[in-house]
């Protein structure tokens, strides 16, 4: 009877320094994972560990991944931003070999603050469960008269009366003309300003006739 070997120990390593990139990696740094499909893009991930062997050989990385919205149980929807990825609760173990690269995922409101997105940049406001196909948070804002959730890859002009902001298809507008805006006011508060603005008007007047009568006595 043969005995099975026993597995060698493998230690965790604070740091990797991947060769082919020249790029060293650790524990929570994101990266760009060789897809098995070629013609597909590739995978992002978020490392939870590096292990290697007893020599410092076999690097495998723990990683959690991230998923676009095209592999989502719902699929891609007007709202999601060409460069938005969802948190997974999908844990693997990969080899070292087939990082391609390193990659930031911005937190939803840093990506909407920056001057140039690089094409390492992605961004990330929800956590997916691969199971159920449920999100976290389940609810965000909406935005427009279409109250959808804010692309931060579609042109939205501001309302200055409501602060509420709208796709200029939806408010009848090219894209062209609403850069050129200096000054936006929706449909609802316009109709509103355009009351008040009567009501002053009226204001006026009734002080003008005030004033007429008071001359007119004299």
């Amino acid at each position: 009877m043969t005995m099975a070997k026993p597995k060698a120990p493998r230690r965790t390593l604070e740091s990797y320094s991947v060769k082919h990139m020249n790029k060293t990696i650790k524990a929570g740094d994101c990266v760009l994972m060789r897809p098995s499909d070629p013609s597909k893009p590739s995978y992002v991930a978020k490392i939870e560990r590096i292990e290697a062997d007893s020599r410092g050989a076999n690097v495998k990385i723990h990683v959690r991944w991230y998923y676009r919205p095209e592999e989502s149980i719902g699929g891609r929807r007007q709202f999601h931003g060409t460069k938005e990825v969802f948190l997974s609760d999908h844990f693997d173990v990969q080899s070292a070999d087939s990082i391609e690269g390193k990659c930031i995922v911005h937190s939803f409101k840093s990506y909407t603050k920056l001057d140039a997105v690089g094409n390492d940049d992605f961004f990330c406001r929800f956590e997916y469960n691969s199971s159920t196909g449920a999100f976290n948070p389940d609810r965000v804002a909406v935005y427009c008269k279409c109250e959808m959730p804010y692309n931060p890859d579609e042109l939205m002009v501001q309302c200055e009366g409501c602060s509420d902001w709208f796709h200029p298809a939806c408010i009848d507008m090219t894209v062209e003309e609403a850069k050129r805006l200096d000054h936006f006011f929706c449909e609802s508060c316009s109709v509103e300003g355009q009351k008040k603005l009567q009501n002053s008007h009226s204001a006026a007047r009734h002080l003008d006739t005030k004033v007429d009568t008071k001359r007119r006595r004299r």
